[in-house]
């Protein structure tokens, strides 16, 4: 299998994962097309790939928002997508459930699990109709083992590898491959953010809220952008992959 001439959208582009991730498949030969809320930062992800000689496309979208997907999907109408990297995800409140408010919820599920099945019933057809495709939803370990105060975040995860696995059996017949990638914690500013927000719930440093939780995984280490994008990279090298969920987690959900 490869990705070479093939056209990748990739959700949430002008993040970090978002940039692993093109780079990676600009340098194995994919076209591709960054979509997220930020135009600035799809911009920036261009310019990092252009940097490698390669060249991403951008298009700004809410892939919360069905008017928002159903705009991409016109504008990219004459494009055969058939990699899909559903990757746009928000962290949520860091705080005891008690303390959430529903709009806090709502707002988890509406980007990491709507979002995912918007773009999916937007972009299936096509693959459908050619009988070929790929799917990967960036999930998490989150919700495999306890992540305190991050419940919305967690069960929003967790609800993406049941769609992930039904997804797989409905449109696998057709050819197409639906998959989950499920990191551990990647350094990087979303972690950065979270550290921060635990030493100030929990009363201790933010490079003691990082050691704590690295502590958790096998390795006692975080994971970096570019084994993750490495990790996508071996998942679609994998033709017989379809209804999996792997992960690349440093350990973290090996038993404490």
């Amino acid at each position: 299998m490869t990705v070479r001439g093939r056209t990748a959208l990739i959700t949430g582009g002008g993040g970090p994962l978002g940039r692993a991730f093109a780079l990676a498949l600009v340098e194995a030969g994919a076209q591709v097309i960054l979509v997220g809320r930020g135009e600035q930062a799809l911009a920036d992800t261009a310019t990092r790939v252009a940097k490698d000689g390669g060249r991403a496309r951008t298009a700004v979208c809410d892939v919360s928002v069905p008017a928002s997907v159903h705009a991409l999907s016109d504008q990219l109408a004459d494009e055969e997508v058939s990699l899909l990297v559903n990757n746009a995800g928000v962290a949520g409140p860091v705080k005891p459930l008690t303390d959430i408010d529903p709009e806090e919820w709502d707002d988890v599920f509406a980007v990491n699990v709507r979002g995912v099945y918007l773009m999916c019933r937007a972009f299936l057809p096509p693959m459908i109709a050619v009988g070929r495709g790929d799917i990967v939803n960036i999930a998490s370990v989150s919700g495999k083992r306890p992540l305190l105060n991050r419940t919305p975040y967690a069960a929003s995860k967790m609800a993406l590898l049941g769609l992930t696995r039904t997804l797989a059996g409905e449109v696998g017949p057709h050819g197409i491959s639906v998959n989950s990638l499920s990191p551990g914690p990647v350094r990087g500013p979303r972690m950065d953010r979270n550290f921060r927000l635990t030493a100030e719930l929990t009363g201790t440093s933010t490079e003691a809220a990082e050691r704590d939780f690295a502590s958790r995984a096998a390795l006692n280490r975080l994971v970096e952008e570019d084994e993750v994008a490495r990790a996508l990279m071996a998942m679609l090298a994998m033709p017989g992959l379809c209804g999996a969920d792997i992960d690349l987690s440093a350990g973290m959900i090996a038993p404490a």
